[in-house]
């Protein structure tokens, strides 16, 4: 198991993520014993829920026995396949971590500064925060990574503790 393992598992998975709508942002294979692990992290525009981690689970599952049933075994004995989301815990770095998080609340370095803000837009440039009722546009150049704020008070509370 190397490399090229987690390449060709890439190039079977990447497109049926894509294709369901959601973002690969991360893919680990490592060496659990006589097993090997299959570690995929995805994420999508407003997050995901476990019904959409199942969902992608399935898909990735379909796909890998396709590959394999039709080009052979990925990697000798078994594996297993464990798909999640990256939770709140990851530090937005790349546009696309921004976009999916629009509406939420985070801290970030913008400058020399630490502010916390509200995210009302993201594009390929910068961020769009409203910081205190005031709406700034930084450029990423400009920004740190984010970090997500939780809210108790708001009523998408719950569902992220269903992520």
């Amino acid at each position: 198991m190397g490399e090229s393992t987690a390449v060709r598992i890439e190039s079977v998975i990447a497109p049926v993520i894509a294709g369901a709508g959601y973002d690969l942002e991360e893919l680990k294979v490592s060496q659990a014993g006589r097993r090997s692990l299959v570690r995929v992290l995805v994420d999508r525009q407003g997050g995901i829920n476990l019904d959409a981690v199942a969902e992608v689970s399935r898909l990735i599952s379909n796909a890998l026995d396709a590959e394999e049933e039709a080009h052979g075994a990925f990697v000798q004995g078994t594996y297993t396949l464990e798909v999640g989301s990256p939770g709140t815990e990851r530090p937005l770095t790349l546009p696309r971590h921004w976009r999916q998080k629009v509406g939420r609340l985070v801290e970030a370095r913008v400058g020399e500064d630490t502010v916390t803000g509200r995210i009302v837009e993201a594009d390929d440039r910068g961020v769009t925060l409203d910081v205190s009722g005031e709406t700034t546009t930084v450029p990423y150049g400009e920004l740190g990574a984010g970090r997500i704020q939780l809210e108790f008070s708001r009523s998408d509370a719950a569902e992220d503790e269903k992520e």
